[in-house]
């Protein structure tokens, strides 16, 4: 019986390990994690934010996950979209998904992330002043 997600693995060019780090620890608020020295000496990074967990692996032939993504759900994401904004990320929001706000987000080489929110029935969807589309509609 499946009982939750250990992690999720995307993947980066070789020598791209700074710039995931300075993203995804200074950008995002995520801890980056010790892997493992057998699995060190492979290149990557891990990062976790309280039981999330983002693998980073090193890939010779990387093409960015631009359509399978981690959706990662987020409190006060209005504040977190603005933390984002504010480091230079850039964020595209989406309202099609009943009961939540969302938005989507590129790391460094430019694998997609989908952040989100749940909203409960009685508490409208309040649009944020900075509405765009996206470029091109990942789909969940």
């Amino acid at each position: 019986m499946l009982t939750a997600f250990d992690h999720v693995q995307l993947t980066a060019p070789p020598g791209t390990e700074d710039a995931l780090r300075a993203y995804y620890t200074d950008v995002l608020g995520m801890t980056e994690v010790p892997k493992p020295p057998p699995l060190a000496a492979r290149g990557g990074c891990w990062f976790q934010a309280g039981p999330v967990q983002l693998h980073l692996g090193i890939e010779a032939d990387f093409r960015p996950a631009r359509k399978a993504h981690p959706g990662l759900r987020v409190t006060g994401i209005e504040a977190y979209a603005d933390r984002l904004e504010s480091r230079g990320a850039k964020v595209v929001w989406d309202h099609d998904l009943p009961g939540h706000r969302r938005f989507y987000s590129e790391d460094p080489v430019g694998n997609l992330l989908e952040f989100l929110e749940p909203v409960s029935e009685s508490e409208p969807v309040s649009e944020p002043e900075s509405v765009s589309e996206p470029e091109s509609e990942p789909a969940a």
